[in-house]
């Protein structure tokens, strides 16, 4: 059984032939889970450290694969944004090489005892680490995922369906098949990282469905209309990681350099990424000293911003927000920013307008810094920190699968613990229940 379903564009969905592919590539994953859940840590580790071996002696043609889906790309007028979430380089090829073996140095998440208690009548009981089984993870546009979100399922002893984006298709290809050649170093099986490398829609329905009871839980990683999808037709669990609307708030006892030094990072280290901040909101007790020396240093800095009439007063150059503004994701250089009536203005703005990704504040003022980091309802809050920190690696994770917005299970950066469950051991000594 190959790893790796390829085809091309089908007019009408998927045949036969590429449905039957599906329901052997689920089996062979289920198949593949109860390996990898039974295997050692040092296996797993092997396997990891292989890879990203393999990842640096292939990097050249990893980069060649990659040259042409950005050639494409671009041929296609792609925005610069997308393309960034794209293009690979070899300093970006190190980084995902070095992921994984940031990964295999994490402690083992499977067979933690998380809990241990003895009841009245002598049993003993412990609450135990459990992997998830089989993880399909449906991605767009980064590459990089395939590595980060198989070696993760690996650690944490599941197996993995990778779907990335048909934007580049040659990039994942070659990136997985080095995940695969550190897989046979250690002695695992081939399907406990599959790839399935199509750009037929089909698969993504097929995953959705479950792949015939196969697949245990979906992990989305993309825009908006993707993550819609999964939620609306999947008959699976699904780990939403909805688009990241992130606010930064500067409060009225925000110490001036401390705010721009904060919000030109979040804003613009990396506009493309989930955790870059969209939306400036300015407390009106500030506006005087605070709002035009903000505003100006990020159009200075190339970036475009988008306000209310509080905002173009303080800049001429601000372009008037419309009511869409304050729910874009823009992964670009442009922020939204509005003046709001103080710690209450932002947290009402956040919560009405955020999708509970990553919000941060920017004071002096601790009580208050506690009061916004309590009432305002994100998978990530921060105090005087840039929103680019919202990243499982910048968490110790090693990587991360995606930023968890839902409630369930897990929240937030998604590593190696959010992917495992447990179930309980129970010893007894002949106790029967009266």
């Amino acid at each position: 059984m190959t790893q790796a379903i390829r085809s091309e564009p089908q007019a009408g969905g998927a045949d036969a032939t590429l449905s039957d592919s599906f329901v052997a590539l689920g089996r062979a994953a289920r198949a593949a889970a109860r390996a990898v859940a039974l295997a050692s840590a040092d296996a797993k580790n092997k396997a990891l450290r292989a890879a990203a071996g393999e990842i640096r002696r292939q990097s050249n043609a990893i980069l060649a694969a990659n040259a042409l889906d950005v050639a494409d790309a671009k041929a296609r007028g792609t925005a610069a944004s997308f393309l960034d979430r794209l293009t690979l380089d070899p300093a970006r090829v190190e980084a995902i090489a070095r992921g994984l073996e940031e990964i295999a140095d994490l402690p083992d998440p499977v067979g933690r005892v998380l809990a241990r208690f003895e009841r009245p009548n002598g049993l003993k009981i412990e609450r135990v680490s459990t992997p998830l089984g089989v993880i399909g993870v449906i991605y767009e546009s980064r590459p990089n995922v395939t590595a980060d979100a198989g070696g993760l399922c690996l650690k944490a002893g599941n197996a993995a369906i990778l779907r990335g984006g048909s934007e580049s298709l040659r990039s994942s290809a070659a990136i997985h098949a080095c995940l695969v050649a550190g897989l046979k170093a250690a002695g695992l099986p081939d399907a406990a990282i599959s790839l399935v490398a199509t750009a037929d829609r089909a698969a993504v329905g097929a995953m959705l469905a479950g792949l015939d009871g196969n697949i245990d839980v979906i992990v989305p990683r993309g825009g908006k209309s993707l993550v819609a999808r999964v939620q609306h037709e999947a008959r699976v669990p699904v780990f939403a990681h909805l688009e990241g609307i992130v606010h930064v708030f500067v409060h009225k006892d925000a110490d001036l350099e401390m705010a721009k030094s904060v919000l030109l990072n979040a804003k613009m280290r990396r506009t493309g990424i989930c955790g870059a901040a969209e939306t400036l909101l300015v407390d009106k007790a500030c506006v005087a000293t605070h709002l035009q020396p903000l505003v100006s240093m990020l159009i200075d800095s190339g970036c475009e911003v988008r306000g209310d009439s509080a905002t173009q007063a303080a800049d001429a150059r601000v372009k008037l927000a419309r009511e869409d503004d304050w729910r874009a994701e823009y992964l670009d250089a442009i922020i939204a920013a509005r003046v709001v009536d103080g710690l209450e203005g932002a947290i009402d703005h956040i919560e009405t307008y955020g999708s509970h990704h990553t919000d941060c504040i920017i004071t002096r003022d601790a009580d208050t810094a506690q009061r916004f980091m309590n009432e305002v309802d994100s998978a990530i809050v921060l105090h005087n920190a840039s929103t680019q920190f919202a990243d499982g690696g910048e968490f110790g994770f090693g990587a991360e699968i995606g930023i968890a917005t839902g409630r369930m299970h897990a929240r937030g950066p998604v590593g190696v613990e959010q992917l495992t469950s447990f179930k309980y051991r129970v010893y007894g000594d002949g106790q029967v229940r009266g």
